[in-house]
């Protein structure tokens, strides 16, 4: 009876972190999609960005499930639930702890594997002329360096942190044998919590950079405003028609039946592409412009001042 209230408690808060776990996915994957460029967009990218960004929303969300799990294990009073003993709270904390373990062993992956090397990647795809071997070869090249650092971090978490009896008749070699005995007792665990403490601390630095920035800067943006879509479609408009003109100077050179050069080519197709985001734009800002948001931030102006 014991053990099917536990698994049927167990299995309540893992269908919590389930359904969780889909709206992340679902999250992640609109968030990607509205944000990424639609001209310049690869499928192992997206789904680089989807999945790094889902497994970090993951780690994040395992949390409150281990709440969750702890203290319904327990009664108001603080003390364990009838069905909760000794062995089904190791089995649900192990099993929260393998949860950890394989999450943050996914992020330091992402991090200092998958994700450079997609980006290197494709990087290298820009600037080559479709030798995949050798887009290979450098994206791992440029790899190997974050693979490196995570390697030393995974050492110094390992072996500096820990706290080494100091014996005044022990050797060099019993000294590290015993730290390779607190590496293996450990099970790695201080190696992975170091490599993940570290990326946080880069992460809590930039919050804090940006978010002193953003409460500073909000205000002044509310008093500044923006640019009206109207001005804004007065500038493109003189894009496009200095485009037109660039354009039709290079296709001049042609009337009398002589063929582009492959630089002129090249020209006319970079004009052509950014004549036609132009006119997309154009016509973006138009639907802007009539649009009952805009007139409603019209009306509400003196109040951001």
């Amino acid at each position: 009876a014991k053990m099917a209230a536990a698994t049927s408690e167990l299995l309540t808060g893992w269908c919590l972190f389930g359904l969780a776990l889909l709206a992340i996915l679902i999250f992640c994957w609109v968030y990607v999609r509205k944000y990424q460029s639609r001209r310049e967009s690869e499928v192992i990218s997206t789904i680089t960005a989807i999945f790094a960004l889902a497994v970090a929303l993951i780690s994040s969300a395992l949390l409150p499930v281990d709440i969750f799990l702890v203290s319904y294990m327990k009664n108001q009073n603080g003390t364990f639930k009838d069905w909760a003993d000794a062995n089904v709270s190791r089995q649900i904390e192990d099993t929260v702890l393998y949860g950890y373990y394989t999450l943050y062993s996914i992020i330091l992956f992402c991090v200092f594997l998958w994700i450079p090397f997609v980006y290197f990647y494709y990087e290298e795809k820009e600037d080559d002329d479709g030798n995949t071997c050798s887009q290979v070869k450098t994206a791992l090249r440029y790899t190997l360096g974050f693979i490196t650092i995570c390697v030393v971090l995974l050492l110094i978490g390992a072996f500096v942190p820990l706290d080494i009896p100091n014996k005044k008749n022990s050797t060099e070699w019993e000294k590290v044998k015993l730290l390779f005995e607190e590496f293996r007792s450990s099970h790695g665990l201080t190696a992975l919590s170091f490599s993940i403490s570290s990326l946080t601390v880069i992460g809590m630095l930039a919050a804090i950079t940006y978010t002193a920035y953003g409460m500073s800067a909000l205000p002044l943006n509310l008093i500044k405003g923006t640019t009206s879509a109207a001005y804004e479609r007065l500038e493109n408009t003189e894009d496009i028609e200095e485009v037109e003109q660039h354009l039709l100077r290079i296709k001049t050179k042609c009337r009398d039946g002589r063929p582009l050069s492959l630089r002129d080519r090249r020209t006319v197709q970079q004009l052509e592409d950014r004549l036609r985001t132009l006119r997309r734009r154009e016509r973006h800002l138009e639907s802007i412009e009539k649009s009952w948001w805009t007139k409603f931030c019209e009306a509400i102006r003196p109040l951001k001042v």
